[in-house]
Formats: structure tokens, sequence, C-alpha cells
């Protein structure tokens, strides 16, 4: 069993109001070298949660950190111009809010962080550190 310390938000970098599904992101990772989804839980825009890669398997979502975390992302985080905006829909803030906490009892040492936290990026768009504080703390 992995150590699991954080928890990580991340967003696709796709535009706003566009559909993607796990099996898409899947491809896209491949072509990147990844032997799957770099992500454990990817949220749609319907709310609905979808497993990614096996929480047991270190993920491939946030160089430095992925033996010791669960990579979240939400589909979207870009406007139109491919500009970083916050695209969740309410359905995806539910959603997003329902398995960090559910994650959270699980891993209880876990902390979330938003991917910037710990590159460059703008993903996922949003300061999830702070929107996320109280969950977090529990």
């Amino acid at each position: 069993m992995r150590k699991i310390n954080l928890i990580i938000i991340h967003c696709t970098a796709t535009i706003e109001g566009r559909d993607y599904t796990v099996s898409t992101i899947d491809s896209w990772h491949r072509q990147r070298g990844f032997d799957c989804i770099g992500y454990h839980y990817v949220v749609y825009r319907d709310g609905t949660v979808h497993e990614g890669r096996p929480v047991a398997k270190a993920g491939a979502h946030c160089a430095g950190h992925n033996a010791n975390s669960i990579g979240v992302c939400y589909i979207g985080g870009v406007d139109d111009k491919q500009q970083p905006k916050d695209t969740r829909t309410p359905a995806q803030r539910d959603a997003l809010v329902n398995l960090l906490m559910r994650l959270k009892r699980q891993y209880p040492a876990a902390v979330i962080r938003g991917h910037r936290d710990f590159s460059t990026k703008a993903c996922p768009s949003f300061d999830a550190t702070s929107e996320y504080a109280d969950i977090s703390k529990m």
C-alpha cells in the first residue's frame, strides 16, 4: 500500500464546454510514453467521477510527487483562446467536494493542493489549496 500524503487537483487544459473521456486522456498519456492514464480520478462535466489509474499504482501527474499522491483531474480548464479559466460546472464542483471528502476520510494524512503549487503551470486554473483548505484540515 502506498503512503498517501497529497491529493493533487488538475484540469485537462481542454476548452470549456467540450467533453472528453478517461479513454481519450489515456490515449493522450500513452502518446506521451506513459503506460496508462496518469490520473487516478477524472471528473466529467456532468459531475460523474471515473476511475483512471488504480490508486494502488503511483500516478503520472506531478513530477516529484507521484509516489505519495493521488491525482484528481476535472475536464476543462481553459477558455476558447486556450487561456486558463476555471470552467468547472456546478456538477463538477459538487463532485470534486464529495470525492475529496471521501479521499480525505480514506487518507487522513493527505493535504489537498493544486498542480500549480508544484509547477509553473496554471493547472487547475483555480486556487485548489485555498478552496479546499477546510477539507484538507479534516
